[in-house]
């Protein structure tokens, strides 16, 4: 076992150890540890401004942490070249930026960059997983936002990924598309076996969603526990 690998045993499957990020003197992240089993959601949630991106930015190497690192599978990820990372560990934005083309043609640009170009049956398998069923053909430019959402999910998807970040994933969305999306991560994270960390403002929605939420406030957590225990702690007066 290399200096950057640890034992795995007790189901973790993503840990951020003692994750902090400086820019201009000013703490993003401060020495943030939590572990996250395999098949869990991790909901990220705290006020506008405390980090919650930031920190999420940080498990995929988008941004350097300035101390700590993260593990994935008990791994050191600085260990593993940031191409492989990234498709072990896939993102979801606020915002769908898809390539111009077709559906099929994003749901396959991950593969190719490994040399595996998916069939027009694993293209459709991948779409009716995220309830898009014949939607292989269409131009990017005539979906909707909940579509192109759930076209943004599926290309994360189809990367085989171990870990999913979303990132305030139904905040640009109306609220059947919100609810439906909801629905989707529920269902992908049963389906595949994913580990899930989703960052959302919406308190509300990590109690739908999450086994636990983990509250941020100026960098730092300064809660983490089951949704019941969470709301509670949130709702009691000082």
């Amino acid at each position: 076992m290399g200096e950057g690998t640890r034992n795995i045993e007790d189901g973790a499957v993503l840990e951020s150890a003692g994750l902090s990020r400086v820019v201009e003197g000013k703490a993003l992240v401060n020495d943030v540890s939590v572990r996250v089993a395999a098949g869990e959601i991790l909901a990220v949630t705290g006020p506008s401004g405390s980090g919650k991106s930031s920190f999420l930015r940080l498990l995929n190497r988008l941004d350097e942490p300035t101390e700590g690192t993260v593990l994935l599978q008990g791994t050191d990820y600085r260990e593993i070249p940031p191409r492989e990372l990234r498709r072990k560990v896939g993102m979801v934005t606020q915002r769908a930026f898809l390539f111009p083309g077709t559906v099929a043609g994003n749901l396959r640009f991950g593969p190719q960059q490994i040399g595996v170009t998916p069939s027009d049956d694993e293209v459709d398998a991948l779409l009716a997983k995220v309830g898009l069923p014949g939607y292989a053909g269409r131009d990017v430019t005539n979906l909707s936002g909940g579509e192109a959402q759930r076209v943004s999910v599926a290309r994360a998807v189809a990367n085989s990924p171990i870990v999913l970040l979303l990132d305030e994933p139904t905040s640009a969305l109306d609220d059947a598309a919100k609810a439906g999306i909801e629905l989707l991560i529920r269902s992908l994270i049963r389906q595949d076996g994913l580990t899930c960390v989703l960052v959302t403002h919406d308190v509300a929605q990590a109690s739908r969603i999450a086994d636990r939420i983990m509250v941020i406030d100026s960098g730092r957590m300064v809660k983490i526990g089951g949704p019941a225990e969470v709301l509670r702690a949130q709702s009691d007066p000082a």
